[in-house]
């Protein structure tokens, strides 16, 4: 079998999985958040946090419960981190440097991952499982919960009600998250994905010195990592690790995980606004997008320049044998269009033009299917933002789903898609202009320029994955980084959560015959070149500096 037909096989078997659970999983993720009923674990947090679950919100305190329980979350990782050398199960790792804890704890909490460390190297068991695993599960049910408002938002009206955040918080974790990664973690041990609490290891002498490895309950944190589009390994080279991801299976049952959530949501918010085609509507969007950009990566990896590219059948630098150009095209697509970053292969030794299909992914707002919850709201903004487009080229007052779009809603939208291109190119800038950051580049040029933007557009999308050759584990980039991170979490969840509240104080606009069809083949067509427009114009200039370049010149 050629690598190219593996490859589209391959694909084709997860748009099958994918299509497959969308509905029960939708409808159940539906079911969860429109119930009034609370399962006694549930009565019990409650009860342990002091919060009352049946309250209802407006937006300012939906808001506060993020930030709080966040500001708390980072609190308590930093805290974990620098005291890692007194605890037990630190398998003899010393506590954290400071700038190194702040730039991991914010990393996880706002569920980016990027780590500047080697997670076998400098993590013990506690810190793993009782830290970043954690924020794993709270940070992706986080991401829900402020969807989930949103979509309260337009099926709700005149109350300005978006639910109670705790709630919300809680049954994601309790009746989505933890179910789901329970049979996740089975299918990857049975795969061969270790779970274990083992110490360190000497598995062989070398000329020099011996290779050292430590165990650790790799299968469950893997399965929340890439179910909850979190992407932080245990290990250095994350999924590329055989411990991690060993089997082509396992490969492609990890992008699966990654996908499944994010693409499901779309029948949840179909459900829950009383209208299945507008979530099909936003899934054809998504998918389209997706499928797209999986095309065009297998078609610049596996296009042949010369006698090594001939004999390897494609560009096999830097990606696993294990699992091909196929399916590592497959896993970079899906990994930078989620808030995963989670890799099996290394971005920097894709193509130029490969590499800068992954940066694109993640500029676009990681929206096709975008993260656990940030995708949706991401490409529910970006509605609002095409709605409003073609209102002005027919002369009309843009309307989505029963609700005006007017002067204040627009207003919450333009910011919400100006702040993440703001941090990013700011950032960037700045460490091209500063003579010290530069220094931590591997290479020069278009590719060294590379690194620098991968790396801010990575955290400002709390992405977390990386274009390798940076060396990021320096008080600029760690403290730059993890600014980054949380700037690129938060500032959008206020705006997404005040035209939530906007939106749930309207009262419902009547359909007329005027009115925008949302739920046809049209509007997706506008959605979509809406967001790659909008996206180009932003980054195209950056982007013409870095991959472009180097893609063209070779």
């Amino acid at each position: 079998m050629s690598p190219v037909l593996a490859g589209i096989l391959q694909l084709l078997a997860l748009i099958a999985a994918l299509a497959l659970v969308h509905r029960p999983l939708g409808d159940h993720m539906a079911r969860v958040y429109s119930s009034d009923r609370h399962l006694r674990v549930e009565k019990w947090i409650y009860k342990g946090i002091g919060a009352d679950p049946d309250t209802g919100m407006r937006w300012p305190a939906y808001l506060r419960g993020v930030l709080a329980f966040s500001a708390a979350g980072v609190l308590f990782l930093y805290l974990l981190q620098r005291l890692q050398g007194v605890l037990p199960g630190s398998l003899g790792f010393s506590s954290i440097d400071p700038d190194q804890a702040f730039n991991t704890a914010v990393s996880f909490v706002t569920n980016t991952n990027w780590q500047s460390y080697y997670g076998e190297q400098a993590m013990g068991h506690v810190v793993q499982t009782a830290g970043l695993a954690v924020q794993n599960f709270v940070s992706a049910a986080v991401g829900i919960a402020v969807a989930v408002a949103l979509v309260r938002g337009f099926a709700r009206s005149r109350d300005g009600d978006l639910g109670n955040f705790w709630a919300d918080l809680v049954r994601g974790v309790v009746r989505i998250l933890i179910p789901l990664s329970v049979v996740a973690a089975i299918v990857l041990v049975a795969c061969g994905v270790i779970q274990n609490f083992s110490g360190i290891h000497e598995v062989g002498q070398f000329s020099g010195g011996s290779q050292q490895w430590n165990g650790g309950a790799v299968a469950s944190q893997e399965a929340i990592k890439e179910l909850g589009t979190n992407g932080g390994g245990y290990f250095n080279a994350n999924s590329a690790h055989p411990f991690e991801n060993p089997t082509p299976f396992s490969n492609l049952f990890e992008i699966f995980l990654l996908l499944v959530v994010p693409f499901s949501l779309t029948r949840t918010f179909g459900r829950m606004v009383g209208s299945l085609k507008q979530g099909y509507a936003i899934l054809a969007t998504m998918a389209t997008i997706w499928v797209g950009f999986v095309a065009l990566m297998m078609w610049t990896e596996f296009a042949h320049h010369g006698p090594a590219f001939d004999l390897a059948g494609g560009a096999l630098e830097g990606k696993e044998t294990r699992f091909g150009v196929g399916a590592s095209s497959i896993f970079a697509v899906s990994t930078t269009l989620t808030s995963t970053g989670a890799v099996d292969s290394f971005h920097s030794s894709f193509t130029g033009l490969g590499g800068g299909i992954t940066m694109l992914g993640m500029q676009l707002g990681e929206i096709a299917p975008g993260g656990t919850g940030s995708g949706l709201y991401g490409m529910l903004i970006m509605a609002i933002i095409a709605v409003f487009i073609a209102g002005l080229m027919v002369g009309r007052t843009p309307e989505y789903l029963g609700k005006k779009i007017g002067t204040r809603e627009i207003k919450f939208a333009a910011l919400y898609i100006l702040i993440t291109p703001a941090v990013v190119l700011v950032f960037t800038a700045a460490a091209m202009a500063l003579p010290t950051p530069g220094n931590s580049m591997t290479n020069s040029g278009a590719h060294g320029f590379s690194e620098i933007l991968y790396a801010y557009t990575s955290a400002a999308n709390n992405n977390g994955s990386a274009f390798a050759g940076l060396n990021a584990d320096t008080q600029w980039f760690n403290s730059t980084l993890g600014l980054a991170m949380l700037l690129g979490r938060f500032l959008p969840m206020v705006f997404v959560l005040a035209l939530a509240g906007s939106l749930a104080g309207q009262k419902p606009v009547p359909e007329t015959a005027g009115t925008l069809r949302t739920d046809k083949p049209l509007f997706t067509g506008l959605l979509v070149g809406a967001i790659l427009v909008i996206t180009g114009l932003t980054y195209f200039p950056a982007l013409a500096l870095g991959p472009l370049a180097e893609g063209l010149a070779s």
